[in-house]
């Protein structure tokens, strides 16, 4: 599935389309959308700060290939941070309107020590309500449309969607200026 045939069905998931004239990169943004206050409620230490902010300049070519297919919006209209702090730890990518968390695995992770720090850290993540991904650094090198398909229903099935308001009557139109 091509990153163009999953920005175009953001439509099939509820997401909302994007404002006349402004492309995908416009309109509401994927916080508008969220009926809940997304901002974190964990306040982040200037040390932790300056950490993603070293992440985000110095990061691997998985994460820069993965970077190139969420930045703005470009997946579902969902709009995606990297190296973004939760509580103590720094998640790679995050998209807070559907609560996940994806997380990009070097060959550090795989020994016994570093699946007991991921789980330590996936607990905390997880606490805070949102769902973790996990991909190894190769899949996104040599997978990159699997996983993209992978995050792709991830958020379909987390990202809030939009409740209109009921009708409430009135004198409606249709499109052509005449009443249904």
């Amino acid at each position: 599935m091509s990153v163009a045939s999953l920005a175009v069905s953001a439509r099939a998931v509820g997401l909302p389309l994007p404002r006349a004239g402004e492309g995908w990169g416009g309109g509401l943004s994927a916080r508008e959308v969220s009926m809940d206050d997304d901002k974190p409620t964990w306040k982040v230490s200037q040390k932790l700060r300056s950490n993603a902010r070293a992440l985000r300049q110095n990061s691997t070519d998985a994460e820069q290939i993965l970077w190139s297919e969420l930045r703005g919006h470009r997946l579902l209209g969902a709009g995606f941070r990297r190296q973004a702090p939760i509580d103590r730890y720094i998640a790679d990518f995050v998209c807070h309107a559907a609560r996940l968390v994806i997380e990009l695995d070097g060959g550090q992770h795989f020994s016994t020590e570093g699946e007991q720090r991921d789980a330590a850290r996936s607990a905390v993540i997880e606490a805070k309500g949102f769902h973790i991904l996990r991909f190894a650094n190769n899949d996104v090198l040599a997978n990159r449309a699997g996983v993209l398909e992978t995050i792709a229903a991830a958020v379909a099935a987390r990202a809030p969607t939009l409740t209109l308001p009921a009708s409430g009557g009135g004198n409606r139109t249709d499109f052509a200026g005449t009443p249904p």
